[in-house]
């Protein structure tokens, strides 16, 4: 059977397969190149002419195979001698030669073209001819800026620019954005987006998910993250623009990853939400002020300040004032320990107006050290919390403290007037909340004056009847 096949004969398994000298595998192969290609032999005659550059020039490799130079029909008589004459000198320069000249197409326009050349070995490694790639500058120019673009992006760009692959891994990182990451430009490589985030991550996850099904988005998206330093969390908004990247070899688009383009807006953002905070506070306290000005009694103008200032800001708020007279902020002068009596305060249980205390007129339980005694005695604001303990051990702190039970942050001012202080008002917070700021403590004293001023009014005219 071998010989059979062999000597070219047919037997019972079929005709023999003919034999290939690999020219139909080197015309597939030139012109299903990208660039386009003619090649000269020594003589200047051309031998190939792939399908690109008869997309370029309009001449067909019928009509250009076999020519002797390129003179009166790819390129201009008087330009051929010069040109021709550089493409052949390629044979006799080491590595290949980069030119840049005008070329003719078939319908008589002209296009300027950066071609390759370089020369083509014999069996005997003299010189055989000369091989050509060309592409219109154009197309040239617009590779070369596309590859500075990218490299300017992960080299000098002043914004964060992250690289994520199809499984939401950084796959390259710009010196920016590993600064943002407080890493090196390798370290978060290929890591999960959780482990470089905390609070933020699976928000980020999202993201990248939808543009790799959906496509960009149409206007950038700022995100608060957690970023994990070693020097600990540090909370950043981030203003994220995302671009999905396709594969151009693919003849369907094929998702390569996310371009993720950031800068940090966290000091703008912050100082946004400042001032609007600034500014319904201070829209609170006015109509705190109209409403309780129509109030005949001044303790019910007290609560109405109260309720006004707890929009945004506490969940909870209380009223203790001074059993006796008022104190200059200061324990009394015999010795006695302040105490404090519950006068009014919001419901526990659901939202609502503050209300008188149940057993009012009985001094409350406070232990010493009570946040609510060391105002008095400074005579200034305190803040306290129960930190991030767990839910049982929150619920206890608050119960020694005489709080609402979901009570986990705490800031008492005090009620001053006339140079004396008539008591305190402690606002709290829920775990869902942060923690009292010295901004908060501003406000909470600002509210403190108004309700101070109205429960002393309200003392002087009951004193009066």
């Amino acid at each position: 059977m071998s010989a059979s096949r062999r000597s070219g004969t047919t037997d019972e398994l079929g005709p023999p397969e003919p034999e290939r000298d690999g020219s139909d595998l080197l015309a597939a192969l030139l012109d299903g190149m990208d660039a386009a290609l003619c090649a000269f032999d020594a003589d200047g005659v051309v031998t190939h002419w792939n399908r690109e550059a008869e997309r370029i020039l309009g001449w067909s490799a019928a009509e250009a195979v076999g020519r002797r130079g390129l003179a009166g029909w790819a390129v201009r008589a008087a330009d051929a001698e010069e040109v021709e004459g550089r493409l052949l000198s390629a044979m006799q320069a080491p590595g290949r030669q980069v030119h840049e000249f005008a070329l003719l197409t078939k319908d008589g326009g002209r296009v300027l073209v950066r071609m390759q050349s370089a020369a083509v070995r014999g069996q005997d490694g003299k010189p055989a001819g000369v091989y050509c790639a060309f592409s219109e500058v154009h197309a040239q120019i617009d590779l070369e800026r596309s590859i500075a673009l990218s490299e300017a992006l992960f080299e000098d760009a002043s914004w964060g620019v992250v690289l994520v692959d199809a499984d939401l891994r950084p796959a390259l990182v710009n010196a920016h954005a590993a600064r943002a990451l407080g890493s090196g430009r390798t370290a978060p490589l290929g890591r999960p987006l959780g482990e470089l985030l905390g609070q933020g991550a699976e928000e980020l996850e999202s993201a990248l998910t939808h543009v790799l099904a959906e496509g960009t988005p149409p206007a950038p998206a700022e995100m608060w993250v957690t970023v994990r330093t070693p020097d600990g969390e540090r909370r950043r908004c981030w203003r994220s623009g995302f671009l999905r990247l396709a594969s151009p070899l693919a003849e369907e688009p094929v998702p390569l990853g996310v371009g993720w383009l950031f800068w940090d807006v966290t000091e703008s953002k912050q100082a946004e939400q400042e001032a609007a905070q600034l500014r319904f506070r201070a829209n609170q306290l006015h109509r705190a002020a109209r409403a309780a000005g129509e109030c005949e009694d001044p303790a019910e103008a007290a609560t109405i300040q109260l309720d006004f200032a707890l929009a945004g800001f506490a969940d909870h708020a209380l009223i203790d004032l001074v059993v006796g007279e008022p104190v200059a902020g200061e324990p009394a002068a015999d010795g006695e320990p302040v105490r404090l009596v519950r006068v009014t305060a919001t419901p526990a249980g659901a939202p609502g107006p503050s209300m008188p205390a149940p057993g009012a007129g009985l001094p409350v339980r406070y232990r010493e050290g009570h946040p609510a005694l060391q105002c008095v005695e400074r005579a200034g604001s305190v803040r306290a919390s129960a930190g991030a303990s767990a839910p049982e051990r929150a619920r206890e702190w608050a119960a020694e403290r005489q709080w609402p039970h979901d009570a986990v942050h705490a800031m008492c001012a005090a009620l001053r007037s006339r140079g004396r202080t008539l008591g305190v008002v402690t606002f709290l917070r829920g775990g869902s909340r942060p923690a009292f700021e010295r901004a908060d403590a501003m406000y909470a004293e600002s509210v403190a004056v108004r309700i101070a001023a109205a429960l002393d009014l309200a003392r002087v005219v009951e004193q009066g009847r």
